[in-house]
C-alpha cells in the first residue's frame, strides 16, 4: 500500500462530501399522513372496545369493572403504530400523532390509561346497539382483559352454557 493510493482514498472520500443527516441536532419533520404514537382522547371514546378487537400487537386492555365502569389501558411496548385502532374507531377518540422519539428508560411512560363511565340506555339498559345473531354467538359477557398482568385474555360464555362440548369427529388411518 503506497502513501500515493492512500491519498487518492483521501481525495475520492472528501468530493463525495457529507452524506450523514444531522438528525438530533436538526430533526426533519415528518411526511404527511405520517403515523407516529396513538392517543386517546376519553372525553370522545364511548368504550366499544373496537380498538383492543382489532389491534394486531395485542396491546390495548379492556377490563370492565362493572356494568357502568370500563377501563381500557394502552400498553405501547410493541405498538407497530399500523393505526388500525384508529380506523375502526366510530368517534375518532383515536389519533395518531407525528410523536416516533419514543425511547424511554421506563416501560409505564408509554402507557395510556382511560377509566370510562358507560351510560346505559334507560329502557333496555345497553350500552350499544344490538349485536347481529353472528357476533352474539362469538362473544358473551363482559371483557375481561388481566390488567394486573398486563395481558390479552378473552373470557366468555357459552352461547347453551350447560350444553357439553362437541368433539370433533376421530379419524382413524388404516396402517
Amino acid at each position: 500500500m503506497s502513501v500515493i493510493s492512500k491519498f487518492k482514498e483521501a481525495l475520492i472520500c472528501l468530493k463525495a462530501g457529507r452524506v450523514t443527516l444531522p438528525y438530533p441536532a436538526k430533526a426533519n419533520p415528518p411526511p404527511t399522513r405520517f403515523r407516529g404514537r396513538p392517543k386517546f382522547d376519553a372525553a370522545k371514546c364511548i368504550g366499544c372496545a373496537g380498538c383492543a378487537n382489532n389491534c394486531p400487537s395485542r396491546e390495548i386492555l379492556v377490563f370492565d369493572v362493572c356494568q357502568e365502569i370500563r377501563i381500557l389501558k394502552y400498553l405501547g411496548r410493541r405498538c407497530t403504530y399500523c393505526g388500525r385502532c384508529a380506523d375502526v374507531c366510530p368517534e375518532k377518540a383515536i389519533t395518531m400523532t407525528n410523536e416516533f422519539e419514543n425511547a424511554t428508560d421506563r416501560i409505564h411512560d408509554l402507557e395510556q390509561h382511560l377509566e370510562l363511565f358507560m351510560s346505559t340506555c334507560q329502557r333496555c339498559g345497553r350500552c350499544f346497539e344490538e349485536p347481529s345473531p353472528l357476533e352474539q354467538l362469538m362473544l358473551k359477557g363482559y371483557r375481561f382483559d388481566d390488567l394486573a398482568d398486563e395481558r390479552w385474555v378473552f373470557r366468555s360464555r357459552a352461547y347453551l352454557e350447560n350444553a357439553p362440548v362437541v368433539q370433533d369427529i376421530d379419524i382413524q388411518f388404516d396402517p
